[in-house]
């Protein structure tokens, strides 16, 4: 997957850049010499990135000038100010001189009309000049021949309002698409500018974030949120990771945990020591590629781009037709006829129509990443909905990835708890993961392992020890085997335990077997109702896939509720088996660890990569990353996306049909210029509301 942040590239801040409509001028304009496929933009943020071979930027800015917009360098820390301001003072300008001018008598107050259409139209002129220049007509060219009109059929008033509402419009779009903006950063910028770094003396002292290095210590009061990602060092607490990972549950953190810049620290004081810089942390990177994924273009979003190119043509071109014809072919009089042609061109401006989608796919996309699910632009988020076989790895998705006790069976008169003891001694200073498991196991049962002496490793087959004053032994089948001590109704036991994907460590002593322990990899809680969530949602195929042996696979998935599954695969079987189910069933999702599973979640429709949080290669590799090991969130992604695409086909169809029933009570009679503006201005804040509601869909 390349990325913007991958390539040569440099950003600049547009002001004036508010609406999707001004993003395809500035691809005209620039496209020549950068290449349109080198554009990227951020309507959000009013951020445009020019990717690659980057012309100077003395002669972006002047291009971009002579577009009515205002482009400079883009500084990541620069105080946001305010583009609106003066676009603001001369909509309360133009306000003004309307009032005015219905207090003073005619013709004075054709003179205030006239300045009140002048400051409202102040701003679009610029771009209406370049939209003529270029034989390009947008919102800007049709509301100015809009206005110039009213004034030439004498209709001063009508004018003036005109240009007064579109300022209003325009001044309440910004303000919306500000607030939006704002409503995303403050998702996902939340990360502390400072924090309590640890002297020596054992005082600390408060530091920026961004002068921090991999290795200083800082400490971390109750409440706060944690500056940068680290271990911990000191001290004990619960974590809430929801900002990152959305999990509700509090995670409990102790030395040696790792924590996340962002995240939230319960009611313990721990000390952290920085792993990475605050431009490498998780957060850091989620939110650099959520910037990336809005350049990343949705099928609905091109869509719409390509439908208001021949939209708005075809729109003046009507205008010129009901101007004309009625006059010219049936003697009908001029000023009605030219009168509704600019109710015409008002209520036909596309810009609700072309700002209804990007607004709700990067809703869309930041509601899902407060979420814990990093999604990779709108075409990612688009697929998600339309999603009919999903594969699944085995091995750290449908399963936890980690070993645990599965069954302890004593023999020889030795009881569970005996027997666990003897194996948690014998495993204490182990760092194997099946010796952890039965460590772990013991310390949650309340059972204490017991200091031995005489320990010795046996390289290959297990360890031995004395405890309290007896001599045991602890291995695997083969060296229960190699010992001659195993009879028939244990052997017949353990293989059957094997073929079903257990391990299996025996533990005996000089006298007999004491008994033997079953470890198997779990499944992760939940699964088998996650899975039918998804047969719910109309998943036509989950298939398992995996490496290990046909027994242990069929015991995973009878276990998880999985009917088809494929094992003893190697990675390129996987990939094999993917291409077929695309051939099938279209839109296909692998589910992976994001490394091992990369071949096949390239190929698939959706590669979603499972426990991202910890693996900077699994956010890079998938086009859907789980910050949390919780396949649950793959059927909240399926229903994510479908309400995504339902508020995107609200916002088109309210659009085109609040401009549809203008044009028609235009054509009847029945619309004023003000009156078709005033609808204009409405849906466009309509949809933008609307699209917003998506930033906190978390059902």
């Amino acid at each position: 997957m390349v990325t913007t942040s991958s390539l040569p590239h440099r950003q600049f801040k547009i002001r004036g850049l508010d609406c999707a409509e001004e993003v395809a001028i500035l691809k005209r304009q620039l496209g020549p010499i950068a290449g349109e496929e080198n554009l990227f933009f951020d309507v959000l943020r009013g951020r445009m990135t020019v990717q690659g071979a980057v012309p100077e930027t003395a002669e972006l800015v002047r291009l971009v000038a002579q577009t009515g917009m205002a482009a400079e360098p883009w500084e990541e820390s620069r105080p946001e100010v305010p583009a609106s301001n003066a676009r603001d003072r001369f909509m309360v300008a133009s306000g003004l001189l309307l009032l005015s001018g219905y207090l003073v008598p005619v013709p004075a107050s054709h003179y205030l009309f006239g300045l009140a259409a002048l400051f409202g139209a102040w701003f679009i002129l610029p771009k209406a000049w370049y939209s003529l220049r270029h034989l390009r007509p947008d919102m800007n060219f049709l509301m100015t021949v809009a206005v110039s009109g009213a004034i030439g059929l004498g209709d001063w008033t009508e004018a003036a309002s005109v240009a007064f509402l579109f300022a209003v419009s325009n001044s309440l779009e910004a303000w919306s698409v500000g607030r939006a903006r704002r409503a995303v950063e403050a998702l996902l910028k939340i990360a502390p500018e400072q924090v309590d770094v640890l002297l020596a003396d054992g005082h600390t002292q408060p530091t920026p974030a961004a002068t921090v290095e991999p290795g200083q210590k800082f400490r971390v009061s109750p409440g706060s949120r944690i500056g940068l990602d680290g271990v911990v060092v000191s001290g004990m607490s619960e974590v809430d990771q929801a900002p990152i990972t959305g999990e509700s549950q509090l995670v409990p953190k102790e030395v040696g945990s790792a924590v996340f810049a962002g995240t939230i620290n319960g009611n313990g004081t721990i000390d952290v020591e920085a792993t990475k810089r605050s431009t490498e942390t998780t957060i850091a990177k989620v939110i650099r590629l959520v910037e990336q994924a809005q350049a990343s273009r949705a099928p609905s979003e091109s869509w719409v781009e390509r439908f208001a190119r021949i939209y708005t043509p075809a729109v003046l071109s009507a205008a010129i037709l009901i101007a004309l014809i009625p006059p010219l072919l049936f003697g009908q009089p001029w000023y009605p006829w030219i009168y509704q042609a600019l109710v015409l061109l008002v209520i036909g401006c596309p810009c609700a129509l072309v700002i209804s989608t990007p607004v709700s796919i990067v809703a869309g996309l930041t509601g899902a990443a407060h979420q814990g699910v990093l999604i990779k632009g709108g075409k990612a988020l688009e697929a998600a909905a339309h999603i009919k076989a999903i594969a699944l790895d085995k091995t750290g998705t449908i399963t936890s990835g980690r070993p645990a006790v599965a069954g302890i069976f004593p023999l020889a008169g030795h009881s569970e708890g005996e027997l666990l003891s003897i194996a948690a001694s014998l495993e204490a200073g182990s760092s194997h993961p099946l010796a952890r498991a039965i460590c772990d196991h013991s310390a949650q049962q309340g059972i204490n392992a017991t200091p031995a002496d005489d320990f010795r490793a046996l390289p290959g087959k297990g360890a031995s020890a004395v405890l309290r004053g007896t001599a045991y032994w602890l291995g695997s089948h083969r060296f229960l085997e190699e010992r001659g001590e195993e009879t028939p109704a244990v052997h017949e036991k353990i293989e059957q335990l094997s073929a079903s994907g257990h391990s299996v460590v025996v533990i005996g002593n000089a006298e007999h077997v004491c008994g033997f322990i079953a470890l198997a990899d779990q499944l992760r809680e939940g699964i088998p109702g996650t899975l039918d969530a998804l047969r719910k949602l109309g998943v036509e195929k989950l298939l398992m896939l995996t490496g290990d042996n046909q027994g242990t696979a069929q015991a995973v998935a009878a276990a998880a509720g999985i009917t088809d599954l494929q094992a003893e695969l190697l990675p390129a079987d996987k990939l094999k088996v993917i291409e077929g189910l695309v051939a099938e069933y279209g839109v296909v999702a692998m589910v992976g660890d994001g490394v091992n599973d990369a071949p096949a979640m390239a190929r698939a429709t959706l590669g979603i990569a499972m426990g991202a949080i910890g693996t900077d290669a699994a956010i890079e590799a998938a086009d859907i990353a789980l910050m949390a090991d919780d396949l649950s969130r793959v059927p909240w992604l399926i229903r994510h996306a479908r309400r995504t695409i339902a508020v995107i086909k609200q916002n088109i169809g309210l659009s085109l049909s609040v401009k549809f029933v203008v044009a028609g009570l235009a054509l009847a009679g029945y619309a004023s210029l003000w009156a078709a503006i005033a609808a204009d201005m409405g849906v466009s804040l309509l949809v933008i509301v609307n699209g917003l509601r998506l930033l906190a869909h978390r059902d």
